[in-house]
């Protein structure tokens, strides 16, 4: 039952962007107000815009998604000076760099690079879904880059719900290979309709779902297949030993879902069991995109984090 519904969530958080149409419309993708040739990302990876005054924060979209899920958090919250990360390629930005090769630690060392030529002494980083494996690798990988860290609805290892109790990464690779030539025979209208419909359970917002739906359209069905394969063959949980910043982790249990709240805290705990200094919160009657859902808790979870 529990593999059975995490699974549903895996293709809520992500199976959505590997139905992106081949040729979608490049748009949405916003003002870089902060280094807009590019110099802050020589690479092509990132484009970063800062808004606000304050100490540092450091926001990473999850897959297909854009800076524009964290407005209302950036308007709610004042008092930082926040660094929104636009991932090349996703949600209309063109592609750059991401084009070829692996995904998630590209990225991460990226914002490495981000955070260190901009002397950015030790900000927080809020990741969320993708962005929050990306948070954990730069947590891990470049621990004097990260002051604090928050994971929104993210597990450290997905391939454990592909297969049998105990899987390693090696296992569940051959699964995520077929999933992404399953993907690649979809027609146009096939992939669409499945967005469609996966986007109805990533948010209890009515009128967040066509914003939603419009960045998956727009994001390159190439990188999102590579992402989502790399985040499945990726078990990050040995990783975890080496973060040392703080850390809240927020996930939920979507509504009708065939699992009680209290395994989903179960499976959450084993998962972080290797992260010692972090603090599990379960979000309540939210489904994956904590900070549009439940925008209070969300808040205040991150005030307690940053203060």
């Amino acid at each position: 039952m529990l593999r059975r519904y995490v699974l549903a969530v895996l293709l809520a958080i992500g199976w959505t962007g590997l139905a992106a149409a081949p040729g979608a419309a490049q748009h949405g993708a916003g003002h870089d107000s902060h280094a807009g040739d590019g110099d802050h990302d020589p690479a092509g990876r990132i484009a970063v815009t800062v808004t606000g005054e304050g100490p540092d924060v450091v926001l990473i979209p999850g897959l297909t998604s854009q800076p524009r899920i964290w407005e209302s958090t950036v308007a709610a919250v004042p008092g930082y000076r926040y660094h929104l990360v636009h991932v090349a390629g996703f949600a209309g930005k063109p592609v750059g760099a991401n084009a070829t090769g692996p995904v998630l630690e590209p990225l991460a060392h990226a914002i490495h690079e981000y955070i260190r030529d901009n002397k950015l002494t030790r900000p927080a980083v809020v990741g969320h879904s993708m962005g929050g494996s990306i948070g954990m690798i730069l947590a891990s990988h470049h621990p004097d880059s990260v002051g604090k860290l928050m994971i929104v609805d993210m597990m450290p290892f997905l391939g454990a719900m592909f297969g049998p109790p105990g899987a390693t990464a090696e296992q569940v690779r051959p699964i995520a290979d077929a999933m992404m030539k399953q993907s690649a025979a979809q027609t146009p209208d096939q992939r669409k309709a499945f967005m469609t419909a996966m986007v109805g359970g990533m948010t209890n917002v009515d009128a967040e779902r066509p914003a939603i739906l419009a960045d998956s359209v727009a994001s390159d069905p190439g990188l999102v297949g590579r992402a989502y394969h790399q985040l499945i063959v990726t078990d990050l949980r040995p990783d975890l030993e080496g973060i040392a910043a703080p850390t809240t982790v927020l996930y939920v249990t979507p509504k009708g879902a065939p699992i009680s709240d209290a395994q989903m805290d179960g499976y959450y705990k084993a998962s972080y069991a290797n992260l010692k200094n972090a603090k599990l919160v379960r979000v309540p009657d939210s489904a994956h995109f904590i900070m549009l859902d439940a925008p209070e808790r969300f808040r205040k979870e991150l005030k307690d984090l940053l203060e």
